[in-house]
């Protein structure tokens, strides 16, 4: 370690590097020292939990620029998400400082970023959590980075804990990096976001060995209030997504500048921005789903204001940096008040006013509880896993799908927390087990899952208080200096009006229900399956097929979550005769001759009267349904599974058979819903073995 500062001169230097990076007006606050001070002359690690827009990136650019200046090593930040990995990079350029990144959409750039890096050209070396357990970057980049590193970051840390409303099992992995950093590399943990209880557990995480560093045994934890005095909230009740889309509407050209419209899925971020343009306004639609040169577009179209909002889910949030930001309206509740007081705190950073508003719906729990249903598995299904490791190795995570019955997102989840767990390890070729003991913490998995149904009270709570809103969602932070903000709608009694005028509610109605979305048809079988691989033979696929909506959508999406929720019965006449409209709107090659229905075990009424009244009304021939062999398969979650399950009981019936070779023409196969698409594509294949020439895929719901 160099010789220690002078901190007098060190404080000047400081001072005049914020003024680089923020402004001839910048000067350090309090805390911002205090941290810098802690990083670069003590060498502690430093928890800072303030308010978005109070400079906590400032921290450690300054730290950055001065640790770099003593002759330390390049600084490492471990930050969550692309667009902020791209604003992290302009605001160092800024301060003089050079940033490069690794992540998933650079792997060409990689070995030369690491040359630079170990040749000293670079200051800031930014890297995702998932890099952390990639098995060359773990092994071979990684400890060298720990011993030369100068400062380790991480952004956005409430998402070590999974007390936290955005836990991410690659960031639990962090805490093993602290133990392994060598004594006297700082350490620094910033987030806007967490409450007592989750500062509690990432200063737990971050405190140093006591036996290495017993003058620094405890994480500095600087905390700050939470108050946003730019920020005006208020929610708008209304009862219909026709109406809140409306509203949405009429209000944007009200709102100031430009702004994010948040949505809970990814379906409602196209079906809004879909509508906002075709009534004239400049709209882009955002998530993680999109590409990431799409994305990126759409974030500059946004910092430069060349639309007046992005309609996005969740992945446009941490991190986002546009200080004029003017406003952030919510479709949709999201599922706790942290999660909702982080995503508003993207307004009004640089501006005096910034509308905050919220349009709660009907359909929010609907979603919350899918999101619930994510949580970690169930003890069975862990050990199952653990044993199909232990009996045959390693394993890809294709090929345990084939073992353990979770959908590929949960199975990634459940093996990242047993890999921090120590019980699994990721190497080349997918998973190995350790042979360490482990025990599954029933306790600590039911309080987590107390604590989300209790955000989720809480949430609720946030739309009918009648006290300050800011205060309610800073006290659920902890934050004790809430006062009355005196700009809420509350606060103020000025409420904003729900009145909507009666041609704008028709023409969102309209939108939302309009209906019909393309089901793309499975060309490849999933990997892991001993006798079915690569490509499904183009003789026994499917062309694409059509569904009235997504479960997702705010429109459809209602009437349908409705629908299965009922007790089985025959379609409903509005409903069949926007079916209808999907087929008029369906351009295919040749016109269906005959119709042919999936057998189903939970609502045999609705799907057979389905088929039988299409075929009825398009003067189709009727062929009957499909069979099984020994009852329905049951519920898989993941591809490998359930086309195991469905292959070994969906049948076709020998009089169906000898009808289906008779028809002569494209077949209609109909179902209720479409979810993973395994049970259309066996049914295809089936159909087309026994002589249709094409076969069309027609459902009422799709799951995406």
């Amino acid at each position: 370690m160099t010789e220690a500062p002078d901190v007098a001169m060190l404080r000047e230097e400081a001072e005049a590097r914020l003024r680089a990076l923020a402004g001839d007006h910048a000067r350090l606050r309090d805390d911002q020292w205090a941290a810098i001070e802690a990083l670069v002359v003590d060498r502690r690690r430093v928890l800072v939990v303030q308010r978005t827009g109070w400079g906590k990136s400032a921290v450690y650019f300054v730290a950055t620029a001065l640790l770099r200046e003593l002759g330390e090593g390049p600084t490492v930040i471990v930050s969550p998400l692309l667009a902020l990995m791209r604003n992290q990079i302009t605001a160092a350029e800024r301060a003089g400082i050079r940033a490069v990144t690794i992540n998933s959409a650079n792997p060409e750039a990689w070995e030369e970023i690491y040359g630079q890096v170990a040749d000293g050209m670079v200051d800031v070396l930014l890297v995702s959590p998932e890099r952390l357990n990639n098995p060359d970057f773990r092994d071979h980049v990684l400890p060298e980075l720990a011993e030369s590193a100068g400062l380790v970051v991480v952004d956005e840390a409430h998402c070590i804990s999974d007390w936290g409303h955005d836990f991410r099992p690659d960031y639990r992995r962090l805490a093993t990096l602290f133990e392994e950093l060598p004594p006297g590399i700082p350490v620094l943990a910033t987030t806007a976001t967490a409450n007592a209880r989750v500062t509690r557990d990432v200063a737990e995480q971050l405190r140093p060995d006591a036996d290495l560093r017993p003058d620094a045994a405890d994480t500095l934890v600087l905390r700050g209030p939470l108050e946003r005095d730019s920020l005006h909230l208020g929610v708008v009740r209304l009862p219909t997504a026709e109406q809140r889309l409306a509203w949405l509407s009429q209000t944007l050209h009200e709102l100031p500048g430009s702004g994010i419209v948040y949505t809970l899925t990814v379906a409602a971020a196209h079906e809004i921005a879909a509508h906002l343009r075709e009534q004239g306004h400049e709209v882009a639609a955002y998530s993680g789903q999109s590409e990431p040169a799409e994305r990126l577009a759409a974030e500059e179209a946004l910092l430069t204001n060349k639309i007046k909002a992005l309609v996005a889910t969740s992945a446009l949030g941490m991190g986002f940096d546009k200080p004029d930001l003017g406003f952030v309206v919510h479709v949709g509740a999201p599922q706790s008040p942290v999660a909702y007081y982080q995503q508003v705190g993207r307004a009004g950073r640089g501006v005096e006013r910034a509308e905050v508003i919220l349009l709660p719906g009907a359909e929010d729990r609907d979603i919350w509880a899918y999101f619930t249903s994510l949580a970690f598995p169930p003890e069975p299904v862990v050990r199952a896993t653990l044993q199909a490791l232990e009996e045959h190795g390693i394993l890809s995570t294709q090929a345990l799908e084939t073992r353990v019955d979770l959908s590929r997102s949960r199975l990634e989840m459940m093996l990242k927390v047993l890999d921090v767990d120590g019980a699994v390890r990721r190497v080349k070729g997918g998973w190995e087990a350790t042979g360490e003991p482990w025990a599954y913490d029933t306790e600590r998995y039911s309080r987590i899952a107390a604590e989300r149904r209790a955000e989720q009270e809480a949430m609720l709570g946030y739309l009918t208080t009648t006290e300050c809103r800011e205060r309610y969602l800073r006290s659920h932070l902890d934050d004790d200096t809430a006062g009355p903000c005196g700009r809420c709608d509350n606060c103020t009694g000025r409420h904003r009006s729900p009145d909507i005028a009666a041609p704008a509610v028709e023409s969102a109605r309209r939108s939302l229900t309009r209906p019909g979305v393309t089901v793309e048809a499975r060309r490849q079988w999933p990997t892991g399956l001993p006798d079915l691989s690569g490509r499904i033979k183009p003789e026994l696929g499917a062309e694409p097929g059509r569904a009235l909506g997504r479960l997702t959508d705010i429109g459809w999406g209602n009437r349908l979550r409705e629908l299965f929720a009922a007790p089985d019965a025959p379609i409903a006449d509005d409903m069949f005769t926007a079916v209808i409209q999907v087929l008029s709107a369906w351009e295919w090659g040749e016109r269906p001759v005959a119709v042919v229905n999936v057998p189903s075990a939970t609502r045999p009424v609705l799907v057979r009267s389905f088929a039988e009244r299409l075929a009825q009304v398009g003067r189709l021939t009727y062929l009957g349904e499909l069979g099984y062999r020994a009852g329905p398969p049951g519920q898989q979650f993941n591809s490998a599974k359930r086309v195991q399950a469905v292959r070994a009981t969906l049948a076709m019936p020998k009089e169906l058979g000898a009808a289906v070779a008779q028809c002569g023409g494209p077949v209609l196969l109909v179902d209720d819903r479409i979810d993973t698409g395994w049970t259309m594509t066996l049914g295809t294949a089936l159909i087309r073995h026994a002589g249709a020439p094409a076969v069309l895929p027609l459902a009422l719901a799709t799951t995406s």
